[in-house]
């Protein structure tokens, strides 16, 4: 199984999976979530895969484009409230619906982008938080649609092209499964494409990349509304998977959330907020009914895994493994 290794300008490891490697690890991943309803409870499993989406997406643009957003909790919280919405009060199938929210969060996503795509830096992060409350005052006021502090309850999961009942939990779990697997294979595809090594460059050297000729701000644009269209996707199938998209979904919170999850489990890398969301999930299931306090406890491990591992889980693995080549 051989693994190769490059070193960015930064300094930084990253590893990469000879192809052959990639489809055993692939295989290996995907039999597992077939097999975890049977193991672990199916609602917590779809919980995890939901934010792990989320934080993949977010990835997006924090690990390959080098954009520390404070404004997704818009995107993921917008979809959440168009797809329980669509799927209320419209009667869409929820495939649609999920669509409609992606289509929400990526038009979200173009318009953030559009204001704030040309500052860098805290000025970036500010721009995206202050339009992030924006939206959340908005969800607070439009309580026709949003429910307001209640939430938009009863979200119905339907039925999948109108044929296959998403009622039955096991369904709904190889559903949501599905969805992550689309937008995960979709989002590799992305990275590993001549797009992605425009956006890697601009990341690790933005001048150079505007001196050879590429329109910095309009691959920065492009790459932030995909990248907010999959939070979309992450939202809208969240609000199916529990029946519920509330204020907590598009609080400043959740951006902070998603920034924790792919800090731990490595920036820059495609399994590594997975794996950083997973962390994450497992730590508030587990510390809900602990009696510990859940926010300190989190806040106290991610120190600890800054300083310990500061490339997040799966960096410090990739350099290990890196480290054992040499």
């Amino acid at each position: 199984m051989s693994v190769k290794y490059s070193t960015t300008p930064s300094g930084t490891v990253t590893g990469r999976f000879s192809g052959r490697a990639s489809l055993i690890i692939g295989a290996i991943l995907i039999v597992a979530l077939l097999a975890a309803p049977y193991v672990l409870y199916p609602a917590f499993v779809m919980k995890a895969l939901c934010f792990a989406l989320f934080a993949c997406a977010f990835n997006l643009v924090l690990g390959f484009v080098g954009l520390l957003s404070f404004g997704h909790a818009a995107f993921f919280g917008a979809a959440a409230y168009a797809t329980g919405y669509s799927a209320k009060f419209f009667g869409l199938t929820p495939e649609l619906s999920i669509l409609f929210g992606g289509l929400v969060g990526g038009v979200f996503g173009f318009v953030f982008g559009w204001v704030a795509i040309r500052r860098q830096g805290i000025y970036f992060a500010m721009i995206t938080l202050a339009l992030s409350q924006m939206v959340f005052f908005l969800a607070l006021q439009v309580t026709g649609i949003t429910g307001g502090e209640d939430g938009l309850q009863g979200v119905p999961r339907g039925e999948l092209f109108g044929l296959i009942s998403l009622d039955e939990p096991l369904v709904m779990y190889y559903f949501v499964v599905a969805v992550f697997l689309i937008c995960f294979a979709f989002i590799w595809r992305v990275v590993n494409s001549p797009f992605g090594a425009v956006l890697k460059s601009i990341r690790e050297n933005e001048p150079r990349a505007i001196s050879l000729g590429y329109n910095v701000d309009r691959f920065k644009l492009i790459a932030f509304t995909l990248s907010a269209a999959l939070t979309g996707v992450a939202g809208g199938t969240k609000a199916l998977t529990v029946q519920l998209a509330s204020l907590t979904d598009v609080q400043w919170q959740m951006s902070g959330e998603v920034i924790l999850m792919t800090l731990l489990g490595g920036v820059g890398t495609l399994v590594g907020p997975a794996v950083g969301a997973t962390l994450v999930v497992s730590l508030e299931n587990f510390l809900a009914t602990s009696g510990l306090p859940v926010t300190t406890v989190i806040g106290v491990i991610f120190v600890v895994c800054v300083l310990v591992f500061r490339r997040g889980i799966v960096g410090e693995f990739n350099a290990f493994l890196g480290r054992r080549k040499h």
